[in-house]
């Protein structure tokens, strides 16, 4: 057939592009992903549980901007320290008030006794 060009061989591109595992992965751990969801079992129309569930896929640097660095603590997030730490620094002070106070009790009495037998 004369005349007729045969077009060169192009490849074919498609609109969306493949994303391999690694690629997907670095992604997620770069921008961070958030899953929440709420589980709630009822009978009858009473409430007998509720679970909710917050889940934060990031990487560890990700997470520190975030302020998320509960593993270099204690292994779990503790929200109630601050007033966990100014309850018990009160309850330090009010111990050591009771234990003054009973330790002048028990000393009046001793000394009560000596000069009584004196």
């Amino acid at each position: 057939m004369k005349g007729i060009a045969m077009p060169a061989t192009k490849s074919m591109t498609h609109s969306v592009e493949s994303t391999n595992l690694a690629d997907l992965l670095e992604r997620i751990l770069d921008k961070g992903v958030v899953v929440a969801g709420d589980i709630s079992i009822k009978l009858v129309e009473v409430e007998l549980l509720t679970i909710q569930l917050r889940l934060v896929i990031c990487s560890v640097d990700k997470a520190r901007e975030l302020g998320l660095d509960w593993w270099n603590h204690t292994g779990r997030p503790d929200r109630l320290a601050p007033e966990r730490n100014a309850a018990l620094e009160a309850m330090d002070e009010r111990l050591g008030r009771i234990e003054q106070a009973l330790g002048a009790v028990v000393a009046a009495p001793s000394e009560r006794g000596s000069t009584a037998h004196e």
